[in-house]
């Protein structure tokens, strides 16, 4: 297969909180189909460039940029940047996300916020910036990472369940009102999956009940979720939460 058999060739992507992780694994994979990536971070430079080198390796295009997703300037720049670098935006992964483990009782309105603004303003602001540029072509892809915790409940993460629950409805939202652009909007909500986790996210919380494919799931089965939702072939899903959990939660 060469570069221009494969299914997102000519495709642009911007793939949020991708230097590390989850994010990192769906921007490889998006390039390995061919699409343009921008690698997003919000502090760790070194960490995207790495990324978008090892694309650009493989044969790929990518571009890392540094953003705060929760800024809307930071936000129009980065859309603005890839324009130049890409000339279009075909894909939006709102992946970018931060934990946090507090009692609700001691909970500072500041952390709610906090928590609460990376992936709902993110998510926002990202998808304000790129529907116009989808709408010109017709064609676009938002997949936002949803979680487990939302449906079967967590202690002393609250504020991460509600903003993770929120994008379910902030997706649903999108995707009534851009169905007839040729764009669809959808959520993967992850189960326990085994990432490398900062100080900030405390210890992995104990499973009180083992999922059915009794092992943490991998960074690249989350991913191969986000690509599928991606392709040309999946244009007929919107408005849907697609779980990637070994069966840990089976929906209703």
């Amino acid at each position: 297969m060469t570069n221009q058999d494969l299914p997102l060739t000519g495709r642009v992507a911007i793939v949020t909180g991708s230097a590390r992780n989850i994010g990192r694994t769906i921007a490889l994979r998006l390039a390995a189909d061919g699409a343009a990536v921008v690698v997003n971070a919000v502090q760790d430079g070194a960490m995207a460039d790495e990324v978008a080198h090892e694309i650009s390796e493989a044969g790929g295009q990518a571009m890392a940029h540094v953003a705060d997703v929760t800024n809307e300037e930071a936000v129009e720049k980065m859309v603005r940047m890839a324009m130049m670098a890409f000339g279009r935006i075909d894909i939006m992964v709102s992946n970018a996300s931060v934990r946090g483990q507090v009692p609700i009782e001691e909970m500072s309105l500041e952390e709610w916020h906090r928590v609460l603004a990376v992936p709902l303003d993110g998510a926002f602001l990202l998808s304000k910036a790129c529907i116009p540029h989808m709408k010109k072509n017709n064609w676009g892809r938002i997949v936002t990472l949803g979680g487990i915790s939302a449906y079967i409940g967590t202690k002393n993460r609250a504020h991460l369940l509600a903003a993770k629950a929120g994008l379910v409805g902030f997706t649903r939202g999108i995707a009534a009102e851009v169905a007839d652009h040729g764009i669809t909007c959808n959520v993967v909500s992850p189960g326990h999956i085994d990432t490398d986790r900062p100080a900030s996210a405390g210890i992995r919380p104990p499973l009180v009940v083992q999922p059915p494919v009794n092992r943490l799931g991998l960074p690249d089965e989350v991913a191969g979720m986000v690509r599928y939702l991606c392709l040309p072939e999946a244009a007929y899903i919107t408005g849907q939460t697609m779980h990637v959990n070994g069966g840990l939660y089976m929906g209703v």
